[in-house]
């Protein structure tokens, strides 16, 4: 049978459990499957941060323990043995991302040991804390897999959009770097779930059949976090129910397709931004999307339209699903952990050398 890594991925929409299998080398996809989360635990993550410590204690042991039943359910699902398992790298469900706090943090939570003790195979997990010992944000973390897999290629422009959007530059004659550039489908989807009930808008459809407010997307790029220059990071509160409430009178929507939409386009033009002053211009040529928001038409719409000169596709464009590329980062990082091997990108996250992530639990 042959030997695979697995990662594990809950990003920071907290809707669920992407379980993927690689072959570290040469690398590889073998197989990957979301799990989606119960609605009640869903809430109780994306309230995690308001937590006392007993509760968030139990929390931290529970998720642990689920992560472990959905990696045999997994097994299962494919066939597939727990003795070939080489390592799991689990990234953790993020609670708080403090980077700029007098003393910076960021917390990720699901105990590893249910992994190891389970599984019988070493496990690897909080890859964000000795980054942030190191002086650096503690993310993005995804710039090493992107050089990985794409340093020797064309430059690109590697977009992930979840919860929050950040991006990888990577290629020849490019030094990979990386950073948030501003939400992903945070806004879009809470907007979707207080105002049509679902819980994102599918295709980007509603927002299609509204028109966004330009103007005001203007007036919010001016804000600090958008001119600020890398390395940056964002914790998701920091565009959560609040920031929706204030910039987008959001309790009093009267048109939920152009609320939708100036969402969505408020998204593609932070990117746009980003891109624009920060990205070299000779990598400047491809925006390749991943994540959740890979899916959201209107959103891939407006990236188009603000940056004409740039041809965006999907990760499918290179074999890999988008769903199923950030646990596969996770899996080589664990895997190369173990063989204490760097895989890290101290110039994406600031940190002031590049190291080996992670803590194995054998």
């Amino acid at each position: 049978m042959t030997k695979f890594a697995l990662g594990l991925m809950s990003g920071t929409s907290a809707d669920g459990l992407t379980v993927c299998a690689v072959r570290p080398a040469p690398f590889k996809i073998l197989h990957f499957k979301n799990y989606p989360y119960p609605a009640a635990l869903q809430t109780r993550l994306l309230n995690a941060v308001r937590l006392a410590a007993p509760e968030l204690s139990r929390l931290n042991y529970e998720l642990g323990a689920l992560y472990a039943k959905t990696v045999w359910k997994f097994l299962k699902d494919f066939n597939l043995r727990a003795e070939d398992i080489l390592v799991t790298g689990s990234h953790g469900q993020t609670v708080y991302h403090g980077p700029h706090d007098k003393t910076p943090n960021t917390l990720q939570i699901g105990d590893a040991s249910f992994l190891a003790c389970e599984t019988g195979a070493p496990a690897v997990s909080d890859f964000r804390a000795k980054d942030v010992a190191l002086g650096g944000e503690g993310a993005p973390l995804i710039p090493f897999f992107d050089e990985y897999i794409w340093g020797q290629n064309e430059a690109k422009i590697l977009l992930n959009v979840g919860g929050i959007s950040n991006f990888s530059v990577v290629g020849k004659n490019v030094k990979t770097f990386g950073f948030d550039a501003g939400p992903g489908n945070t806004l879009i989807d809470l907007a979707s779930q207080q105002l049509l009930h679902k819980p994102f808008d599918k295709n980007g459809q509603t927002a299609a059949k509204g028109t966004p407010d330009k103007a005001l997307v203007k007036k919010l790029l001016k804000q600090k976090f958008f001119t600020q220059k890398p390395p940056k990071s964002l914790d998701k509160n920091e565009f959560g129910k609040t920031y929706l409430e204030k910039y987008f009178a959001f309790s009093n929507c009267q048109n939920v397709p152009d609320l939708l939409a100036t969402l969505t386009y408020f998204t593609a033009a932070a990117v746009a931004k980003a891109v624009t002053d920060f990205v070299p211009k000779n990598a400047q040529k491809e925006l390749v999307v991943s994540g959740g928001g890979c899916y959201n038409q209107t959103l891939l719409k407006f990236l188009r339209e603000l940056l004409p000169h740039i041809n965006v596709t999907t990760t499918l464009a290179y074999g890999i699903d988008p769903q199923a590329k950030e646990a596969a980062a996770f899996a080589l990082f664990g895997w190369l952990a173990l063989k204490r091997k760097i895989n890290h990108c101290a110039h994406a996250t600031g940190a002031r050398q590049n190291t080996v992530l992670g803590k194995i639990t054998l």
